[in-house]
């Protein structure tokens, strides 16, 4: 595809939306980039500018169109020990190796590990996030007034009931300026995006960390740096699956590895602190219309507007209206089909995807979540996998030939039964193993088979093994002993 194309499709193939939907998120990042800071423990304006640099960066660096990256919760956790004990420069060469790690990952196609994380995981990952989105909210949904609760039906209202009527405006932002005019001319008693914390004043400024540059502090910061790299990578690429699922679109994952790395090394230039990318925001993008990186530009760049020129506007924005928007995307989010398939899926695919949600919704570690996810995947698949194997015997008419007939996959899992097949009381004096179903995967199998033939061989048995495929050729000619110790193996390519 030449540049013009690609140009036109991924920046230029839907303008209006894209821009329209990027204010609707450049004004949903606010709250969240205040939060996240504070949860850190750092000033807001650290959350603040890392969205801004993130959002900006990443439209041109990364591989997935139409993703929202920004500060976020799940980096911001991990640094809070490193902000206390040793300062906020600290933070800021963290997140500088932590791009360089994460641009090391594109490099060496760490992204293919995406490929060991099975659809029950992404499931339970999304699930788990939306609950954790409507949670997030709770603190503006209690203790607060009536006006409040008023406000946040009457802004899911507008999202909901306004498509209906039309789709030239995303209802998101309507919702966020009718609630607004309101909130301001009524001189309703409800929080406001002000009272989140101070929203910084005037444009970032580009900063060099001032730490010393010493192996000292190397080591101090390469653990958090290691693990916000992880966290961050990891999230990112679960977002940029489902928003490839939600456009019906592929997306570059390499690319969205090394992008995410550039975009974090910028944000810590100007000030700011780690990210990822956001599936809330993603969400409102998408359903907001937004495509391409026209979008993801349009939140960083106006998100910058906002603080620059119009922050004392911004700050009277009321909660509500973006609780309202937020309760929206984490109704979008779950995936609601998954709970009648609790019962049309096969259980170890529910126990999967319910474990993934309960231990993010339990631990708020996405990055625990999914491994513990990815585990017991890995762990059912072996069992299921152990059990699709079978040794059969046959004798010879004339009595002295017992035809053994291998079929399924030989590896670790399922080593000790294929021993335990093969021990049995043998009176044929010659033995022949066919191999033609099977498969050996790894040196466990190899050293089951040796075990077999040198146990034939000490009951003074001639054997004989053939039809095993080329693969399994391969790593038994390289690996086993058996046949050094005087046997031919017959083998059949396939």
């Amino acid at each position: 595809m030449t540049f013009s194309a690609t140009l036109r499709r991924d920046w230029l193939s839907n303008p209006r939306a894209d821009i329209l939907a990027g204010i609707v998120v450049a004004l949903a990042l606010i709250p969240e980039a205040i939060g996240f800071s504070i949860i850190a423990g750092v000033d807001p304006r650290v959350g603040l500018y890392a969205s801004v640099a993130i959002a900006i960066v990443i439209s041109f660096t990364g591989g997935r169109p139409g993703m929202i990256s920004a500060a976020t919760a799940a980096v911001a956790v991990l640094v809070v020990p490193l902000v206390r004990d040793h300062g906020v420069e600290y933070l800021f060469a963290a997140t500088i190796l932590m791009g360089m790690m994460q641009i090391a990952a594109g490099l060496l196609r760490l992204n293919l590990v995406m490929q060991f994380v099975s659809r029950s995981v992404i499931t339970g990952f999304v699930n788990a996030l939306a609950i954790l989105i409507f949670m997030a909210q709770l603190p503006q949904l209690t203790g607060v007034t009536w006006q409040a609760y008023a406000m946040v039906a009457s802004g899911l209202g507008i999202i909901y009931l306004l498509p209906r009527l039309t789709t030239a405006v995303p209802a998101p932002l309507v919702t966020i300026i009718v609630l607004t005019v309101i909130a301001i001319w009524s001189g309703a008693p409800v929080n406001t995006v002000a009272d989140m914390g101070i929203l910084p004043e005037g444009l970032p400024s580009l900063v060099w960390p001032d730490v010393p540059l010493t192996w000292e502090t190397l080591a101090i910061i390469a653990p958090y740096s290691a693990a916000m790299a992880a966290v961050g990578l990891l999230e990112s690429l679960l977002t940029a699956q489902i928003v490839d699922d939600m456009t019906e679109t592929g997306s570059d994952k390499r690319r969205e590895c090394a992008g995410q790395g550039g975009a974090n090394i910028a944000a810590a230039l100007v000030g700011g602190m780690g990210g990822c990318a956001m599936i809330g925001q993603s969400v409102i993008n998408v359903t907001s219309g937004g495509r391409g990186r026209l979008s993801t530009f349009i939140a960083g760049a106006f998100l910058m507007f906002l603080l620059a020129v119009l922050g004392p506007y911004v700050g009277q924005v009321p909660m509500p209206a973006l609780v309202a928007i937020m309760i929206m995307v984490s109704i979008s989010t779950f995936s609601w089909n998954s709970i009648p398939n609790l019962r049309r899926h096969p259980w170890p695919s529910s126990v999967v995807m319910l474990t993934t949600v309960a231990v993010v919704v339990g631990t708020h570690d996405l990055s625990l979540g999914v491994l513990a996810g990815v585990l017991l995947s890995g762990i059912f698949f072996a069992g299921k996998v152990q059990r699709m194997f079978g040794v059969t015997r046959t004798l010879s008419e004339d009595g002295q030939t017992a035809h053994y007939k291998v079929v399924g996959q030989i590896f670790f899992a399922s080593v000790e039964r294929f021993v335990e097949a093969m021990d049995v009381p043998e009176t044929a004096p010659n033995i022949m193993i066919d191999m033609t179903g099977a498969h050996f995967w790894d040196i466990s199998g190899v050293a089951a088979l040796d075990k077999i033939v040198a146990r034939l061989r000490r009951d003074g048995r001639n054997v004989e093994m053939v039809g095993y495929n080329r693969a399994s050729a391969d790593i038994i000619d390289k690996f086993a002993l058996h046949d050094k110790t005087g046997f031919e193996l017959g083998v059949s390519p396939h």
